[in-house]
């Protein structure tokens, strides 16, 4: 059986307020979005660097808070910001606070001014990666031994990253959602990869969800999204920086969904 197309809205807490942000959480919600989500930065990684933002784990509490049903998480967390048995009772926390809607997205971080503004060291890409990997199973440990332990018995964990050796074998080992990046045709290959690790490390691939992100520029026709599900993705967000947190993307996905339904997609 196929696995249901759900919607999302990423809504980066950057050059905005507040007040504008979460009233986007509360509109997305009622609009039909399946997860609500934000991004992990100290500073605004798409205009000025001095411009307003918002720590990512605070303001997702608060996103806990004023929403009921949608799914909730960080399109990803840097592992290397917080201490991993930290992170993991903080996840711990938010999933209680939410009532169980958390899903803990994790990437191994690329954003240099983070590192450098806040005193962690920046490294390589191979570096920060190796810390991602030995950084997966404490957090693990940490959400699984904590009292009272998580809602559903267990946090979900997403893990965005394509890199086909490392970050999508360790995607295969402990992700139930992977994020990926790239046009369709890339999109499919990289499933295939991540299919192979999967029976390397004796797991059925449809176990994980497969999920990518438009911003306003990226968004096409239904064609496009089409195509993006036939390649393996079945989980499609758009994602809205401040100070608008502009809706409209996330309106024309959930109008796509409900069109492919109503011709028995």
């Amino acid at each position: 059986m196929s696995r249901p197309i759900r919607i999302g809205y990423e809504c980066s807490p950057q050059d905005g307020t507040f007040a504008a942000m979460r009233a986007a959480w509360v509109e997305a919600e009622a609009l039909g979005a399946d997860g609500i989500y934000n991004d992990d930065h100290f500073f605004p990684v798409e205009s000025d660097l001095d411009g307003p933002h918002f720590e990512c784990w605070t303001t997702l509490a608060a996103l806990a808070e004023v929403t009921s049903r949608v799914e909730i998480g960080a399109m990803v967390t840097c592992v290397s910001y917080r201490n991993p048995n930290l992170l993991g009772d903080m996840a711990r926390t938010v999933d209680h606070i939410s009532g169980g809607r958390l899903v803990l997205g994790l990437g191994s971080g690329w954003f240099e001014p983070d590192y450098t503004a806040f005193g962690y060291a920046f490294g390589t890409a191979i570096t920060r990666l190796h810390a991602f990997r030995d950084a997966l199973p404490v957090i693990r440990e940490r959400m699984a031994v904590g009292n009272p332990p998580p809602v559903r018995g267990r946090v979900p964990i997403m893990i965005g990253g394509g890199g086909e050796k490392v970050m999508l074998k360790l995607v295969a080992q402990h992700a139930d959602i992977w994020h990926g990046f790239g046009t369709p045709e890339e999109i499919r290959r990289k499933c295939a990869v991540l299919d192979a690790h999967c029976a390397t490390v004796g797991r059925d691939p449809a176990e994980i969800e497969r999920s990518v992100m438009f911003e306003a520029h990226e968004l096409g026709d239904d064609d496009l999204f089409d195509a993006y599900v036939e390649a393996g993705a079945t989980y499609l967000f758009y994602s809205a920086p401040g100070p608008d947190y502009d809706l409209d993307g996330l309106r024309r996905l959930l109008d796509w969904r409900r069109r492919r339904a109503d011709a028995g997609h």
